[in-house]
């Protein structure tokens, strides 16, 4: 709209909570609309208005009030007496929305002055705030007039620029020179509470005085045109986002606790009222690619994001969802996409997308354009979109498939047909299907196969010494077994009955099971062997052999694969190796048995050696002591002594446990330097719940045989006296045939 319009209709709200700058922050239903009409070229006012919604429970507890006493409800209606020139009724926001717009198009063909009219607020929450998110809840349309107004207080910045938080009504007429006619009980009830709901009179004399104000901004020497207003989107625009793309901080937010089963759409429209992006909605994924609750949501604007804000604790359903302040960065981790075959699959418009979860290895497009065709004539058809083109398989970066797709439908009635098709089976599994976005489809495939957003690790504060590395040389020895598929009731007495004769080969404390993130087995097993020849013959001749267990009736075969140490002890920390990584050579798959979980960041992390941030005199000038002992500037590596220095890394979200005892006996030792006098070394342990008994069998091996543990502390439960955790005291050296180790795996 460029031209100006020929009517203005000045509308205010209030609602049964709260009003002033925080109404609509309640979630309270709207109570009354009232509006007067303002005749742009004639400069004329017409009747003020007034809508009550009178709700079937208000109307109860009415008669209640009735039959308890008639003299306290005469009262009550004498100070509800509004002094509008037209009073309407509603049962319900539908009837009373149909009863504004039926009134307002009535008024207009009455005047026959013109046709083109539209609202006008004092600011943005009677529209934003209040009716688009209650119609949105209650699954109302909501009239055409209501999506365009103008902000008055934006109109009069542009004459008198000013702080539209703190704006007002008073400052505006002050500003323009209007006399306040303002009652006294108005002026009084501010002071008191400002977010209070205005009586109906206070209300009509808002009314009034918006509509002078708009006299004067029409009049001269002003001469004011209203012909930009502000726009309400009616449906929310899926799309993709580029990870170069500039996301301002102040635009977007983070939504928790939502509904699993939820949407783009659901979120749009828990928003209802405010503009999001286009592609702004994307939902977060947990470990798994299950959804976790979460969504980032991206708005035109940092008004409009602080709107949102203030929809902190509504409810979508019977939940309530928390939005809090979230970054430009947050967003396009979860949304950013840059693979051209996405791009080239979310470029349709107005498509429908359903996630496919837990399809075959080996399903084509054939099957799946099979799954979703009727199998008889009785049966609702769901056909996919485009046919091959409207299926997009997830793969691994080696083009290995994960068991997911997604699928285009061209309306939302297809899509509903194929999600009836939920749990069904294709071949041998069943499917799951769920109702997806562009920005989950974008953040499934960057999961799978994307470059780390940050490449280089952060400068050292502090540097004083020369760089010198704590870990030797890499030497890859394929000493240890890694067992997967193991029964989940499998347990060491029947892994250990399984290795048959090689038994005898295991080390002591040398099998260790890996637990999933909620303490149970996960099915996969380490073995550090006496020797690598013992630990490849065991691999030859093992492999998919069938493990039985004692306390289960169930069975499977196994895959035995040798390993480094290095390996090993990198799972069992939480992280992941890539079986396509080299170290000297190109592994196999059936080299290490390795790869890396879903959801993660591909195999090259190349952090740089940075510059720090002070000279080396000037970080000695201002901690000698700290810069002679203990800082060193030296490239980012595993904190951990199982993390080989060369190894490539994956980010594993689905995070293992080793089941005890975690570290293993002949790894993660480290020559220390010959000038080390110290007899023994010092360990910090917080939060320790043992008594001296278990304290001393936990670290039963890692002491001499003459050299007995010395426990620091008067306290061995939760902290020690005077604050302080307790302290054990351990010799530092070990003695090994090469020579003295410090065990860095305990500190």
């Amino acid at each position: 709209m460029t031209a100006q319009v020929d009517y203005l209709v000045v509308l205010c709200a209030a609602t049964s909570g709260a009003g002033g700058e925080l109404l609509g922050s309640d979630e309270k239903e709207l109570a009354r609309l009232l509006w007067q009409q303002v005749d742009v070229n004639n400069k004329k006012l017409g009747k003020i208005n007034e809508l009550v919604i009178k709700s079937e429970e208000s109307d109860l507890a009415d008669d209640l009030k009735d039959d308890d006493n008639d003299v306290v409800e005469e009262a009550t209606t004498d100070e509800n007496a509004s002094i509008a020139d037209c009073v309407f009724t509603a049962k319900s926001l539908e009837d009373a929305l149909n009863t504004f717009h039926l009134q307002l198009t009535n008024e207009v063909n009455s005047a026959g002055a013109g046709t083109s009219v539209c609202l006008c607020t004092d600011g943005q929450l009677p529209i934003r705030q209040v009716i688009h998110p209650e119609a949105a809840s209650k699954n109302i349309l909501v009239p055409d007039c209501f999506y365009s107004f103008f902000d008055l207080r934006k109109e009069f910045r542009l004459h008198y620029p000013s702080d539209l938080n703190t704006l007002d009504l008073e400052t505006m007429m002050e500003s323009l020179g209007i006399p306040a006619e303002v009652p006294a009980m108005c002026d009084s009830m501010c002071l008191l509470d400002p977010s209070a709901t205005p009586p109906p009179e206070v209300a009509v004399q808002q009314v009034q005085m918006m509509a002078k104000i708009v006299l004067h901004l029409l009049s001269e020497p002003l001469c004011h045109t209203f012909s930009n207003p502000e726009r309400v989107n009616e449906k929310f625009e899926s799309g993709t986002c580029s990870k170069m793309e500039k996301v301002c901080d102040s635009t977007v937010i983070r939504a928790r606790g939502l509904p699993w089963q939820s949407s783009d759409q659901d979120i749009a429209r828990f928003f209802s009222g405010l503009n999001i992006a286009k592609g702004g909605a994307a939902l977060c994924l947990n470990a798994q690619g299950r959804r976790n609750g979460e969504a980032l949501v991206r708005f035109v604007s940092e008004e409009h994001r602080d709107l949102a804000l203030q929809r902190h604790k509504h409810h979508m359903g019977n939940r309530y969802i928390e939005v809090y302040k979230a970054t430009g960065e947050d967003f396009l981790k979860i949304a950013g996409g840059t693979s051209n075959e996405v791009a080239t699959f979310l470029s349709r418009e107005d498509q429908i997308i359903v996630r496919m979860r837990g399809l075959p290895f080996t399903a084509t497009h054939e099957q799946v354009l099979a799954f979703f065709s009727a199998e008889d004539a009785l049966k609702d058809t769901c056909p996919v979109s485009g046919g091959r083109d409207g299926i997009l398989f997830v793969r691994y970066p080696d083009g290995r498939p994960t068991g997911d797709a997604f699928v285009l439908f061209s309306c939302d009635d297809h899509a509903q047909c194929a999600l009836r098709k939920h749990k069904e089976i294709l071949g041998r599994r069943y499917i799951e299907l769920f109702k997806s976005t562009a920005a989950e489809v974008q953040q499934v495939l960057n999961r799978y196969s994307s470059t780390p957003l940050i490449s280089v690790a952060p400068a050292p504060l502090l540097s004083v010494l020369p760089a010198v590395s704590l870990l030797p040389s890499p030497i890859i020895v394929r000493d240890c077994l890694r067992l997967r598929g193991l029964p989940y009731s499998a347990t060491i007495e029947d892994i250990l009955t399984f290795l048959g004769d090689f038994t005898h080969d295991v080390r002591p404390h040398g099998v260790h099971m890996v637990l999933n993130q909620q303490g149970r087995p996960s099915g996969d097993c380490f073995i550090q062997m006496t020797s690598a020849e013992r630990a490849i013959s065991a691999s030859q001749h093992l492999h998919k052999h069938v493990m039985s267990c004692q306390h289960g009736p169930n069975s499977r075969y196994v895959e035995v694969f040798p390993c480094s140490a290095e390996e090993m002890g990198l799972v069992l920390m939480g992280g992941s190796l890539s079986h396509m990584h080299t170290h000297t050579h190109s592994r196999n798959r059936s080299g290490t048995g390795l790869s890396p979980p879903p959801c993660l960041s591909p195999s090259t992390y190349a952090f740089t050696p940075t510059q720090p941030v002070l000279s080396a005199e000037a970080a000695a000038a201002l901690y000698p002591p700290l810069g002679q002992v203990l800082l060193a500037p030296r490239p980012l590596h595993p904190g951990h002594g199982y993390y080989p220095s060369t190894a490539q890394l994956y980010m594993n979200y689905t995070a293992y446990y080793p089941s005890p005892p975690g570290s293993p006996t002949t790894v993660g030792f480290f020559p220390s330097p010959s000038t080390h006098s110290s007899p023994g070394g010092l360990m910090r342990m917080p939060g320790l719940t043992y008594n001296s008994k278990e304290l001393i069998n936990a670290v039963q091996g890692y002491q001499t045989a003459m050299e007995p543990v010395s426990v620091l502390s008067s306290s061995l439960i939760g902290q020690a006296a005077g604050g302080e955790p307790p302290l054990v005291s351990l010799p530092g050296l070990m003695a090994k045939p090469s020579g003295h180790y410090l065990d860095l795996s305990l500190l």
